[in-house]
């Protein structure tokens, strides 16, 4: 009986396992049903796909073809370049007439410096040079790559009685390795202030020294320069000038021509330009929030400074001129729109050659030795609490003034105190107040001069960022 049931338990166990088996295969058919179906729909959902991307891409192709087609014809906004135009008015009380301000000067330093003056032809007056309302200027900005190596930077300045082109220079990088050529009218690198325009000034009017030495335009000239940017981990640029060398307060190189006078004495001949060669070294660097930048200059060329037609004291001088300068300025920022700053820049000027003295009667001229020293400094001190407002004082003085060995007046100091409201930054809305020991007059009598300006200088269109 044992062995009937075993059996029967074997055989039954057989038998379910063949139908096990066979209903395993039945599945597997049926998965591999399914996955040929399967693969059926992604092969469709493919070609389907496959044939609306080469419909969009045969309407991409188009329309590049139609967007290649119109750009090759001539479109006046693909070339214009940035433009920008700033204003500047001021408005001035001051207690000395125009009339007797533009006759006075910094006996041996700088005729006149508050009057009009010409320069390449045109009229000009300095900055704020009226009692009461002053149109100062309007500056037209142009500037645009010319292509992939030249960049073209242009600046018109508009007075009220002239046009004249301030500065019209390319600069290129294709050079590389950190170096940069610039060709053209421009405004020299030498020092930290001459390259800035008046709009980027702390203050409404000049500093004392760069007026005096350097006139209200600065160095500003023909010619050209290369400079290079070092690849250290800190700022490093060493540059060169060459240029025409037509300043007309320390340097120039026209003939002056006295016979024009009824001179016995012949001409003063033209130099050979260019005349005037600047070098210079600037080097910055950052300890924290704190940011300190640093430079000395040198430039010396040949000077011809005509003034045989001033009223008094007429002379005319020919030699040459050498100019020192050193800079500094830290900058420590508070956060992102708060700072304070402090600049300074000290400048040495040497003149030396012949000048002629004109008789006023005769018109004869006496040539004589002439060697000048000069030396002067601006210090001033900006604090900004936040991105509208901005409070400063400057010092000016002229502390050097020798003259053939002898010492003359030296007694130039200029105290200033502003306070600047921006309601962006294209406004500037500033109020200044200046007390000016520089200037004497005929007698050689210091004239103490009290003034306050409230100046207005706008901005619109695409102008750019302006130096640290």
């Amino acid at each position: 009986m044992k062995k009937i049931l075993t059996v029967s338990f074997v055989a039954s166990t057989l038998l379910m396992a063949d139908t096990s088996l066979d209903l395993l295969k039945e599945q597997v058919e049926k998965q591999q049903q399914m996955i040929e179906i399967l693969l059926q729909k992604i092969e469709t959902m493919e070609l389907k796909n496959s044939l609306q991307t080469s419909k969009k891409q045969k309407e991409l192709d188009k329309e590049h073809t139609s967007t290649s087609t119109k750009s090759k014809a001539f479109t006046q906004s693909s070339f214009l370049p940035d433009i920008s135009l700033i204003g500047d008015i001021s408005y001035v009380s001051r207690n000395i007439k125009d009339a007797e301000l533009t006759h006075l000067e910094l006996p041996g330093v700088a005729h006149s410096i508050m009057g009009t003056h010409a320069h390449d032809g045109d009229s000009h007056a300095p900055y704020n040079a009226d009692k009461g309302f002053n149109l100062n200027y309007a500056e037209l900005g142009l500037s645009k790559s010319v292509d992939q190596n030249f960049k073209l930077n242009s600046i018109f300045h508009f007075s009220q009685n002239s046009v004249e082109i301030e500065e019209l220079y390319f600069t290129t990088g294709i050079l590389g390795h950190g170096v940069q050529l610039k060709g053209g009218r421009f405004n020299s690198d030498f020092g930290y202030h001459n390259n800035q325009h008046h709009h980027a000034w702390n203050f409404a009017d000049n500093a004392l020294v760069y007026e005096a030495f350097l006139g209200m335009h600065g160095i500003n000239e023909k010619g050209a320069q290369l400079q290079w940017t070092a690849p250290t981990d800190t700022y490093l640029m060493i540059g060169a000038e060459v240029l025409q060398g037509e300043n007309e307060q320390m340097f120039g190189n026209s003939a002056i021509h006295l016979s024009d006078l009824n001179s016995t004495n012949s001409d003063i001949g033209a130099s050979n330009a260019p005349s005037m060669y600047i070098g210079y070294v600037k080097s910055s660097f950052d300890i924290g929030n704190t940011t300190i930048l640093s430079g000395i200059s040198y430039a010396t060329g040949a000077a011809r400074i005509d003034h045989s037609s001033d009223e008094e004291e007429a002379h005319a001088v020919t030699g040459k001129s050498k100019l020192y300068g050193a800079d500094l300025t830290i900058k420590h920022f508070f956060d992102s729109y708060s700072f304070l700053t402090w600049q300074s820049e000290y400048l040495q000027r040497e003149i030396e050659g012949t000048k002629y003295s004109i008789d006023d009667t005769s018109k004869a001229a006496t040539a004589s030795t002439l060697k000048k020293e000069q030396a002067g400094v601006y210090t001033q001190l900006i604090y900004a609490p936040n991105k509208h407002w901005k409070m400063g004082a400057r010092y000016d003085t002229i502390f050097k003034n020798t003259i053939n060995l002898n010492e003359g007046q030296d007694s130039f100091n200029k105290y200033s105190a502003m306070l600047e409201y921006n309601t962006s930054e294209f406004t500037k809305l500033r109020i200044q107040y200046n007390l000016n020991k520089a200037l004497y007059d005929e007698d050689g009598k210091r004239r103490d001069i009290n003034s306050v300006i409230l100046q207005a200088n706008f901005a619109i269109g695409a102008h750019g960022a302006h130096s640290f």
